[in-house]
């Protein structure tokens, strides 16, 4: 899908929008069509119920600002053995097979389905994360021949940051990301609610 198609802006915009236009549509359908057609001038609005629908149930799954900021709290608290074994479970419950690397910014080697991807997060607790550690896994990436790379940190990162990732394809877990990595179980020894 496009970027900028309707749709796809639909997908980014609050649920109820897609729901407010298929609403308009059938309203559309039914003053300016005869009354054999209505069933197919709504079915018009179809589209449009579906792209909601999936709006809303990803809009429903973000945590709240509060509960990101608590987590991420908590986080910021573990220990590194904590938070590497976190990780490591992240991994395997999104499907990767994980080897333990601890090699420069390289702290995990993931495989799924033929794909290799060097994950790293040493400097998870660092408020502000720039280019620097991104760089690296990157040099990483292109020296083990990695596929794919991951960068996971309780901080935030720096917009040259973020343009290096997007630019080198490295897959950035933080804020609400980072916090749907916390199972409701791991999150409540946390003592996140």
């Amino acid at each position: 899908m496009a970027e900028n198609s309707l749709f796809a802006i639909l997908m980014r915009s609050p649920w109820w929008i897609s729901f407010a236009i298929a609403a308009g549509v059938v309203v559309l359908a039914a003053v300016a069509l005869p009354p054999a057609w209505l069933f197919y001038g709504a079915f018009a609005a179809l589209p449009f119920i579906v792209v909601g629908g999936i709006a809303a149930y990803r809009q429903f799954r973000i945590p709240s600002a509060a509960k990101v900021e608590r987590t991420l709290d908590a986080v910021r608290a573990m220990t590194w053995s904590d938070f590497s074994a976190s990780v490591e479970s992240a991994l395997r419950a999104e499907g990767y097979e994980v080897l333990r690397v601890d090699r420069g910014e390289v702290d995990f080697e993931a495989t799924r389905s033929g794909r290799k991807t060097l994950v790293g997060c040493k400097r998870f607790k660092v408020a502000r994360i720039g280019i620097r550690p991104l760089s690296d896994l990157h040099a990483a990436c292109v020296a083990r021949e990695a596929d794919d790379a991951i960068y996971v940190a309780a901080g935030d990162f720096t917009d040259q940051a973020r343009t290096f990732a997007q630019a080198h394809r490295i897959r950035l877990v933080q804020q609400a990301d980072l916090v749907a990595w916390f199972p409701p179980a791991q999150r409540s020894r946390l003592k996140v609610a």
